[in-house]
Protein backbone atom coordinates (compact mmCIF):
# COMPACT_ATOMS: atom_id res chain seq x y z
CA UNK A 1 0.00 0.00 0.00
CA UNK A 2 1.04 3.63 -0.89
CA UNK A 3 2.50 5.21 2.32
CA UNK A 4 0.31 8.17 1.74
CA UNK A 5 -2.52 6.11 1.48
CA UNK A 6 -1.49 3.95 4.84
CA UNK A 7 -1.49 7.43 7.01
CA UNK A 8 -4.78 8.99 5.16
CA UNK A 9 -6.64 5.44 5.95
CA UNK A 10 -4.80 4.43 9.12
CA UNK A 11 -7.89 4.75 11.60
CA UNK A 12 -10.40 3.72 8.92
CA UNK A 13 -8.72 0.28 8.47
CA UNK A 14 -8.00 -0.13 12.44
CA UNK A 15 -11.61 0.93 12.74
CA UNK A 16 -12.89 -1.80 9.72
CA UNK A 17 -14.75 -3.54 11.87
CA UNK A 18 -17.14 -0.75 12.94
CA UNK A 19 -17.04 0.30 8.93
CA UNK A 20 -18.09 -3.29 8.13
CA UNK A 21 -20.27 -3.36 11.24
CA UNK A 22 -22.42 -0.44 12.84
CA UNK A 23 -21.95 1.93 9.46
CA UNK A 24 -23.34 -0.97 6.86
CA UNK A 25 -25.70 -1.91 9.74
CA UNK A 26 -26.98 1.71 9.63
CA UNK A 27 -26.80 2.21 6.10
CA UNK A 28 -29.51 -0.92 5.95
CA UNK A 29 -31.73 0.31 9.30
CA UNK A 30 -31.66 4.15 8.64
CA UNK A 31 -31.31 4.60 4.41
CA UNK A 32 -33.61 1.71 3.47
CA UNK A 33 -37.35 0.87 3.68
CA UNK A 34 -39.92 -1.85 2.60
CA UNK A 35 -42.34 -0.53 0.18
CA UNK A 36 -45.96 -2.13 -0.03
CA UNK A 37 -48.01 -2.31 -3.28
CA UNK A 38 -51.59 -3.30 -3.45
CA UNK A 39 -52.53 -4.30 -7.06
CA UNK A 40 -56.28 -4.16 -8.10
CA UNK A 41 -59.05 -4.18 -10.86
CA UNK A 42 -61.26 -1.34 -11.25
CA UNK A 43 -63.85 -3.08 -9.06
CA UNK A 44 -61.05 -3.36 -6.18
CA UNK A 45 -59.97 -6.79 -6.65
CA UNK A 46 -56.83 -7.74 -5.69
CA UNK A 47 -55.09 -9.20 -8.87
CA UNK A 48 -52.18 -11.81 -8.48
CA UNK A 49 -49.10 -12.72 -10.53
CA UNK A 50 -48.70 -8.82 -11.88
CA UNK A 51 -45.21 -8.35 -12.45
CA UNK A 52 -43.50 -4.79 -11.66
CA UNK A 53 -40.31 -3.34 -12.32
CA UNK A 54 -38.88 -1.21 -9.76
CA UNK A 55 -36.85 1.90 -11.09
CA UNK A 56 -34.90 4.69 -8.49
CA UNK A 57 -34.98 7.96 -10.06
CA UNK A 58 -33.46 10.16 -7.11
CA UNK A 59 -32.85 10.08 -3.61
CA UNK A 60 -33.99 11.10 -0.28
CA UNK A 61 -30.94 11.53 1.02
CA UNK A 62 -29.22 14.86 -1.31
CA UNK A 63 -25.90 15.18 -2.45
CA UNK A 64 -24.23 18.18 -4.22
CA UNK A 65 -21.35 20.96 -4.60
CA UNK A 66 -21.42 24.80 -5.22
CA UNK A 67 -22.28 26.40 -7.83
CA UNK A 68 -20.47 29.03 -7.49
CA UNK A 69 -18.73 28.06 -11.60
CA UNK A 70 -21.78 28.22 -13.11
CA UNK A 71 -21.20 30.14 -16.46
CA UNK A 72 -17.69 31.55 -14.86
CA UNK A 73 -14.99 30.25 -16.73
CA UNK A 74 -12.78 31.38 -19.43
CA UNK A 75 -14.93 29.85 -22.24
CA UNK A 76 -18.18 28.34 -23.50
CA UNK A 77 -16.54 24.95 -23.84
CA UNK A 78 -15.25 24.96 -20.04
CA UNK A 79 -18.75 26.27 -19.13
CA UNK A 80 -20.87 23.94 -21.20
CA UNK A 81 -18.84 21.20 -19.60
CA UNK A 82 -18.94 22.02 -15.89
CA UNK A 83 -22.92 21.90 -16.61
CA UNK A 84 -22.81 18.54 -17.61
CA UNK A 85 -20.21 17.36 -14.90
CA UNK A 86 -22.18 19.09 -12.50
CA UNK A 87 -25.83 17.85 -13.91
CA UNK A 88 -24.33 14.52 -14.35
CA UNK A 89 -23.00 13.57 -10.44
CA UNK A 90 -25.27 16.09 -8.41
CA UNK A 91 -29.03 16.69 -7.00
CA UNK A 92 -28.30 19.73 -4.48
CA UNK A 93 -26.66 22.76 -5.44
CA UNK A 94 -25.18 25.58 -3.02
CA UNK A 95 -25.82 28.82 -4.04
CA UNK A 96 -23.77 32.32 -3.17
CA UNK A 97 -26.10 34.83 -2.09
CA UNK A 98 -23.11 36.31 -0.43
CA UNK A 99 -24.49 40.16 1.02
CA UNK A 100 -21.11 41.91 -0.23
CA UNK A 101 -21.30 40.63 -4.00
CA UNK A 102 -25.06 40.30 -4.13
CA UNK A 103 -25.58 44.07 -3.12
CA UNK A 104 -22.50 46.06 -3.86
CA UNK A 105 -24.23 49.09 -4.19
CA UNK A 106 -27.16 49.75 -1.97
CA UNK A 107 -30.50 49.23 -3.75
CA UNK A 108 -29.13 47.46 -6.53
CA UNK A 109 -29.43 43.79 -6.33
CA UNK A 110 -27.95 41.84 -8.75
CA UNK A 111 -30.69 38.74 -8.73
CA UNK A 112 -31.20 39.32 -12.52
CA UNK A 113 -29.41 36.91 -15.11
CA UNK A 114 -27.88 39.94 -17.04
CA UNK A 115 -26.54 41.46 -14.07
CA UNK A 116 -22.37 43.06 -14.24
CA UNK A 117 -20.58 39.82 -13.49
CA UNK A 118 -18.67 38.98 -10.42
CA UNK A 119 -16.13 36.29 -10.43
CA UNK A 120 -17.56 33.33 -8.70
CA UNK A 121 -20.94 34.87 -7.82
CA UNK A 122 -23.49 34.18 -10.48
CA UNK A 123 -26.60 36.00 -10.51
CA UNK A 124 -29.55 33.91 -8.07
CA UNK A 125 -31.68 34.11 -11.17
CA UNK A 126 -29.50 31.96 -13.52
CA UNK A 127 -28.45 29.74 -10.82
CA UNK A 128 -32.23 28.76 -9.57
CA UNK A 129 -32.57 28.30 -13.63
CA UNK A 130 -30.34 25.94 -13.88
CA UNK A 131 -31.19 23.67 -10.92
CA UNK A 132 -34.75 23.56 -12.28
CA UNK A 133 -33.82 22.58 -16.12
CA UNK A 134 -31.64 19.86 -14.66
CA UNK A 135 -34.28 18.79 -11.40
CA UNK A 136 -31.34 19.78 -9.03
CA UNK A 137 -32.52 21.29 -5.71
CA UNK A 138 -30.69 24.78 -4.95
CA UNK A 139 -29.86 25.53 -1.03
CA UNK A 140 -29.22 29.54 0.06
CA UNK A 141 -26.00 30.31 1.17
CA UNK A 142 -26.15 32.77 3.14
CA UNK A 143 -28.36 34.95 4.61
CA UNK A 144 -26.30 36.44 7.16
CA UNK A 145 -22.46 36.40 7.13
CA UNK A 146 -20.78 39.22 8.77
CA UNK A 147 -17.84 38.97 7.38
CA UNK A 148 -18.95 39.21 3.78
CA UNK A 149 -21.33 42.26 4.26
CA UNK A 150 -21.34 45.36 1.82
CA UNK A 151 -19.04 48.62 2.23
CA UNK A 152 -21.85 50.46 2.71
CA UNK A 153 -23.21 48.52 5.78
CA UNK A 154 -19.91 48.93 7.36
CA UNK A 155 -20.90 52.53 7.96
CA UNK A 156 -23.78 51.69 9.35
CA UNK A 157 -24.83 51.51 13.30
CA UNK A 158 -26.86 48.77 14.76
CA UNK A 159 -29.81 49.33 14.56
CA UNK A 160 -29.16 50.72 10.56
CA UNK A 161 -27.23 47.09 10.49
CA UNK A 162 -30.60 45.47 11.65
CA UNK A 163 -32.95 47.18 9.73
CA UNK A 164 -30.40 46.64 6.24
CA UNK A 165 -30.21 43.18 7.44
CA UNK A 166 -33.91 42.73 7.73
CA UNK A 167 -34.79 44.30 4.00
CA UNK A 168 -32.61 41.74 2.84
CA UNK A 169 -34.18 38.64 4.24
CA UNK A 170 -37.38 40.28 3.30
CA UNK A 171 -36.36 40.85 -0.35
CA UNK A 172 -34.71 37.50 -0.70
CA UNK A 173 -37.65 35.92 0.42
CA UNK A 174 -40.18 37.44 -1.70
CA UNK A 175 -38.25 36.46 -5.00
CA UNK A 176 -36.86 32.97 -3.55
CA UNK A 177 -38.42 31.42 -0.81
CA UNK A 178 -40.69 29.41 -2.94
CA UNK A 179 -37.90 27.81 -5.33
CA UNK A 180 -35.28 27.35 -2.87
CA UNK A 181 -36.48 25.36 0.05
CA UNK A 182 -33.36 25.52 2.27
CA UNK A 183 -31.23 28.91 3.73
CA UNK A 184 -28.23 29.10 5.40
CA UNK A 185 -29.30 31.51 8.24
CA UNK A 186 -26.21 32.55 9.93
CA UNK A 187 -22.71 31.25 8.28
CA UNK A 188 -19.57 31.04 10.23
CA UNK A 189 -20.30 32.76 13.57
CA UNK A 190 -17.07 32.00 15.31
CA UNK A 191 -14.56 31.56 12.19
CA UNK A 192 -13.41 35.77 12.16
CA UNK A 193 -13.36 36.41 15.35
CA UNK A 194 -9.46 37.17 15.25
CA UNK A 195 -10.06 39.51 12.73
CA UNK A 196 -12.06 42.21 14.98
CA UNK A 197 -11.70 44.83 12.60
CA UNK A 198 -13.53 43.16 9.84
CA UNK A 199 -16.25 42.51 12.07
CA UNK A 200 -19.91 44.57 12.96
CA UNK A 201 -20.65 45.87 16.24
CA UNK A 202 -23.96 44.09 15.36
CA UNK A 203 -22.02 40.59 15.77
CA UNK A 204 -20.85 41.47 18.64
CA UNK A 205 -24.35 41.91 20.19
CA UNK A 206 -25.62 39.12 22.23
CA UNK A 207 -28.34 38.65 19.78
CA UNK A 208 -26.61 38.25 16.55
CA UNK A 209 -27.50 34.50 16.29
CA UNK A 210 -30.82 34.30 17.96
CA UNK A 211 -32.10 37.68 16.02
CA UNK A 212 -31.73 36.35 12.68
CA UNK A 213 -32.93 32.94 13.02
CA UNK A 214 -36.30 34.64 14.62
CA UNK A 215 -36.40 37.00 11.28
CA UNK A 216 -35.78 33.79 9.64
CA UNK A 217 -38.43 32.33 10.68
CA UNK A 218 -40.79 35.73 10.20
CA UNK A 219 -39.61 35.38 6.44
CA UNK A 220 -39.41 31.91 5.59
CA UNK A 221 -41.85 29.94 7.66
CA UNK A 222 -42.03 26.84 5.31
CA UNK A 223 -38.35 26.15 4.48
CA UNK A 224 -35.70 24.41 5.90
CA UNK A 225 -33.53 27.07 7.90
CA UNK A 226 -29.88 26.03 8.66
CA UNK A 227 -26.80 27.30 10.71
CA UNK A 228 -23.61 26.63 9.57
CA UNK A 229 -20.00 26.89 10.92
CA UNK A 230 -16.47 25.58 9.88
CA UNK A 231 -15.26 24.21 13.77
CA UNK A 232 -17.47 21.56 15.03
CA UNK A 233 -15.26 18.40 13.81
CA UNK A 234 -11.43 19.86 14.87
CA UNK A 235 -13.04 22.29 17.68
CA UNK A 236 -14.76 19.72 19.63
CA UNK A 237 -15.30 19.93 23.28
CA UNK A 238 -18.45 17.73 23.59
CA UNK A 239 -20.95 19.68 25.35
CA UNK A 240 -18.61 22.33 25.89
CA UNK A 241 -18.21 23.04 22.24
CA UNK A 242 -18.62 26.57 21.40
CA UNK A 243 -20.74 25.58 18.15
CA UNK A 244 -22.71 23.49 20.42
CA UNK A 245 -23.31 25.82 23.50
CA UNK A 246 -24.38 28.14 20.71
CA UNK A 247 -27.55 26.17 19.16
CA UNK A 248 -28.52 25.20 22.87
CA UNK A 249 -28.94 29.22 23.30
CA UNK A 250 -30.49 29.52 20.16
CA UNK A 251 -33.10 27.12 20.54
CA UNK A 252 -33.91 29.00 24.01
CA UNK A 253 -34.94 32.25 21.79
CA UNK A 254 -38.49 32.55 21.65
CA UNK A 255 -39.63 32.52 18.02
CA UNK A 256 -36.43 31.44 16.22
CA UNK A 257 -36.81 28.40 14.22
CA UNK A 258 -33.48 26.05 13.52
CA UNK A 259 -34.49 22.70 11.10
CA UNK A 260 -31.07 21.57 10.38
CA UNK A 261 -27.36 21.85 11.75
CA UNK A 262 -24.45 22.44 9.23
CA UNK A 263 -20.93 21.10 9.99
CA UNK A 264 -17.97 22.19 7.24
CA UNK A 265 -15.36 19.64 6.35
CA UNK A 266 -12.47 21.53 4.75
CA UNK A 267 -9.40 19.40 4.83
CA UNK A 268 -7.14 22.52 4.39
CA UNK A 269 -4.05 21.21 5.97
CA UNK A 270 -1.05 20.77 4.39
CA UNK A 271 0.47 17.35 2.88
CA UNK A 272 2.91 17.18 5.99
CA UNK A 273 0.09 17.07 8.38
CA UNK A 274 -2.51 14.64 7.41
CA UNK A 275 -0.72 12.02 9.54
CA UNK A 276 -1.46 14.11 12.51
CA UNK A 277 -5.04 15.16 11.19
CA UNK A 278 -5.99 12.04 10.47
CA UNK A 279 -7.10 11.81 14.23
CA UNK A 280 -10.02 13.68 14.05
CA UNK A 281 -10.90 14.03 10.21
CA UNK A 282 -10.25 10.70 8.99
CA UNK A 283 -11.10 8.74 12.37
CA UNK A 284 -14.85 7.34 11.91
CA UNK A 285 -14.95 6.61 15.51
CA UNK A 286 -14.52 10.10 16.47
CA UNK A 287 -16.75 11.39 13.97
CA UNK A 288 -19.79 9.08 15.00
CA UNK A 289 -19.37 10.58 18.11
CA UNK A 290 -19.22 14.36 16.98
CA UNK A 291 -22.45 13.33 14.64
CA UNK A 292 -23.95 11.95 17.94
CA UNK A 293 -23.36 14.33 20.49
CA UNK A 294 -25.06 17.34 17.72
CA UNK A 295 -28.03 14.74 17.26
CA UNK A 296 -29.00 15.21 20.60
CA UNK A 297 -30.83 18.53 19.22
CA UNK A 298 -32.94 16.31 17.42
CA UNK A 299 -31.93 18.26 14.20
CA UNK A 300 -31.14 17.03 11.16
CA UNK A 301 -27.34 17.46 10.27
CA UNK A 302 -25.36 18.02 7.22
CA UNK A 303 -22.21 18.06 6.00
CA UNK A 304 -22.40 21.29 4.18
CA UNK A 305 -18.65 22.09 2.51
CA UNK A 306 -16.39 19.66 1.79
CA UNK A 307 -12.88 19.35 0.60
CA UNK A 308 -10.69 16.40 0.65
CA UNK A 309 -6.99 17.49 -0.84
CA UNK A 310 -5.26 15.39 -3.35
CA UNK A 311 -2.21 17.67 -2.88
CA UNK A 312 -1.18 16.95 -6.75
CA UNK A 313 -2.55 15.23 -9.83
CA UNK A 314 -0.33 12.56 -9.71
CA UNK A 315 -2.59 9.33 -10.02
CA UNK A 316 -1.62 8.93 -6.37
CA UNK A 317 -2.36 11.31 -5.00
CA UNK A 318 -5.60 10.88 -6.51
CA UNK A 319 -6.46 7.31 -5.34
CA UNK A 320 -6.05 8.74 -1.72
CA UNK A 321 -8.12 11.26 -2.46
CA UNK A 322 -10.82 8.93 -4.50
CA UNK A 323 -10.40 6.50 -0.83
CA UNK A 324 -10.83 9.17 1.55
CA UNK A 325 -14.18 10.21 0.33
CA UNK A 326 -15.18 6.50 -0.37
CA UNK A 327 -14.88 5.99 2.63
CA UNK A 328 -16.49 9.98 4.48
CA UNK A 329 -19.16 9.47 2.73
CA UNK A 330 -20.19 6.10 3.44
CA UNK A 331 -19.75 6.95 7.22
CA UNK A 332 -21.34 9.74 6.58
CA UNK A 333 -24.40 8.60 4.66
CA UNK A 334 -24.81 5.87 7.53
CA UNK A 335 -25.36 8.08 10.34
CA UNK A 336 -29.11 9.06 11.20
CA UNK A 337 -28.87 12.12 11.61
CA UNK A 338 -27.45 13.17 8.11
CA UNK A 339 -29.19 14.30 5.78
CA UNK A 340 -26.97 15.79 3.08
CA UNK A 341 -23.83 16.36 1.66
CA UNK A 342 -22.18 18.65 -0.12
CA UNK A 343 -18.96 18.75 -1.38
CA UNK A 344 -17.34 22.13 -2.32
CA UNK A 345 -15.79 22.96 -5.57
CA UNK A 346 -15.88 20.88 -8.13
CA UNK A 347 -12.87 21.34 -10.18
CA UNK A 348 -9.46 22.09 -9.76
CA UNK A 349 -7.81 25.52 -9.70
CA UNK A 350 -11.17 27.87 -9.21
CA UNK A 351 -11.57 27.44 -5.45
CA UNK A 352 -11.36 30.37 -3.59
CA UNK A 353 -7.87 31.80 -3.57
CA UNK A 354 -6.35 29.66 -6.49
CA UNK A 355 -7.96 31.60 -9.41
CA UNK A 356 -7.53 29.98 -12.68
CA UNK A 357 -4.36 27.92 -11.83
CA UNK A 358 -2.49 30.45 -9.81
CA UNK A 359 -0.96 27.87 -7.11
CA UNK A 360 -0.28 30.46 -4.55
CA UNK A 361 -3.31 29.41 -2.45
CA UNK A 362 -1.42 26.21 -1.58
CA UNK A 363 -1.96 22.15 -3.17
CA UNK A 364 -4.59 21.61 -0.23
CA UNK A 365 -6.57 24.22 -1.54
CA UNK A 366 -6.08 24.21 -5.53
CA UNK A 367 -5.93 20.16 -6.10
CA UNK A 368 -9.40 19.60 -4.12
CA UNK A 369 -11.73 19.58 -6.04
CA UNK A 370 -13.32 16.16 -8.44
CA UNK A 371 -12.47 17.41 -11.74
CA UNK A 372 -8.98 18.13 -12.89
CA UNK A 373 -7.89 21.98 -14.38
CA UNK A 374 -8.17 20.18 -17.46
CA UNK A 375 -11.84 19.28 -16.67
CA UNK A 376 -10.62 15.13 -16.94
CA UNK A 377 -12.75 13.59 -14.16
CA UNK A 378 -10.86 12.57 -11.16
CA UNK A 379 -11.62 8.93 -9.42
CA UNK A 380 -13.51 10.57 -6.80
CA UNK A 381 -15.96 11.84 -9.05
CA UNK A 382 -16.62 8.47 -10.31
CA UNK A 383 -17.07 7.41 -6.97
CA UNK A 384 -19.71 9.83 -5.55
CA UNK A 385 -21.41 9.09 -8.98
CA UNK A 386 -21.43 5.47 -8.21
CA UNK A 387 -21.98 5.58 -4.50
CA UNK A 388 -25.55 7.08 -5.25
CA UNK A 389 -26.08 5.91 -8.76
CA UNK A 390 -25.23 2.20 -8.46
CA UNK A 391 -24.17 1.33 -4.73
CA UNK A 392 -26.91 3.07 -2.94
CA UNK A 393 -29.91 2.67 -5.43
CA UNK A 394 -32.88 0.37 -5.90
CA UNK A 395 -33.47 -1.27 -9.20
CA UNK A 396 -35.30 -4.39 -9.04
CA UNK A 397 -38.29 -6.40 -9.91
CA UNK A 398 -41.09 -8.09 -7.76
CA UNK A 399 -44.94 -10.09 -8.27
CA UNK A 400 -48.26 -9.32 -6.87
CA UNK A 401 -49.10 -12.59 -4.65
CA UNK A 402 -52.66 -14.01 -3.91
CA UNK A 403 -54.00 -10.61 -1.90
CA UNK A 404 -52.53 -8.55 -4.70
CA UNK A 405 -49.67 -7.44 -2.53
CA UNK A 406 -46.17 -7.33 -4.06
CA UNK A 407 -42.75 -5.55 -1.79
CA UNK A 408 -39.69 -4.55 -2.21
CA UNK A 409 -37.02 -3.12 -0.21
CA UNK A 410 -35.33 0.11 -1.25
CA UNK A 411 -33.33 3.05 -0.26
CA UNK A 412 -35.45 6.27 0.17
CA UNK A 413 -36.44 8.51 -2.45
CA UNK A 414 -38.66 8.71 -5.82
CA UNK A 415 -39.38 5.25 -7.81
CA UNK A 416 -41.07 4.52 -11.05
CA UNK A 417 -42.86 1.71 -11.28
CA UNK A 418 -43.70 -0.21 -14.23
CA UNK A 419 -46.80 -3.23 -13.50
CA UNK A 420 -47.66 -5.31 -16.11
CA UNK A 421 -50.10 -8.52 -16.82
CA UNK A 422 -51.59 -10.07 -20.21
CA UNK A 423 -50.05 -6.99 -21.87
CA UNK A 424 -51.80 -4.93 -19.90
CA UNK A 425 -49.34 -2.03 -18.58
CA UNK A 426 -49.43 0.94 -15.81
CA UNK A 427 -46.80 3.29 -15.12
CA UNK A 428 -46.69 5.08 -11.36
CA UNK A 429 -44.61 7.08 -9.61
CA UNK A 430 -44.27 6.99 -5.81
CA UNK A 431 -41.98 8.21 -2.87
CA UNK A 432 -40.35 6.04 -0.85
CA UNK A 433 -40.27 7.80 2.55
CA UNK A 434 -38.04 7.62 6.08
CA UNK A 435 -40.36 7.65 8.82
CA UNK A 436 -43.79 6.93 6.93
CA UNK A 437 -45.81 3.65 6.17
CA UNK A 438 -45.58 3.34 2.34
CA UNK A 439 -48.06 1.73 1.46
CA UNK A 440 -49.23 1.79 -2.54
CA UNK A 441 -51.85 1.27 -4.84
CA UNK A 442 -52.06 0.26 -8.46
CA UNK A 443 -54.98 -0.08 -10.23
CA UNK A 444 -54.48 -2.41 -13.49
Amino acid sequence: MDDRLKIALKYFDENRDFMNGTVKRNIEKYRKGKAIINVTDANGKPIENVHITVKQISHEFKHGANLFMLNEFENKDKNDEFKKLFSGAFDLATLPLYWDTLEPEKGKPRYAKDSPRIYRRPPPDLCVEFCGKHGIEPKAHCLNYDYMRPDWVRALDVDGHKNALEKRFKELAERYAAVIPSWEVVNEPFRWYFLEPRLSEFYYADDFIGWSFVKAKQYYPNNRLIINDNYPIEKFYGVRSAYYAAIEKLLDVRGAKLDEIGMQFHCFFRRDEEAQKALTWYNPEYLYTVFDTYARFGKKIQISEMTIPAYSDAESDEDVQAELIKNLYTLFFSHPAMDAIIYWNTVDGYAFGADKGDMSAGENVYYGGLVGFDFSKKRSYNVIKDLFDKTWRTNTECASDGYGNAYFDGFFGDYRLTAEKDSIIKKVEIKLKSGSKNDFGIVL
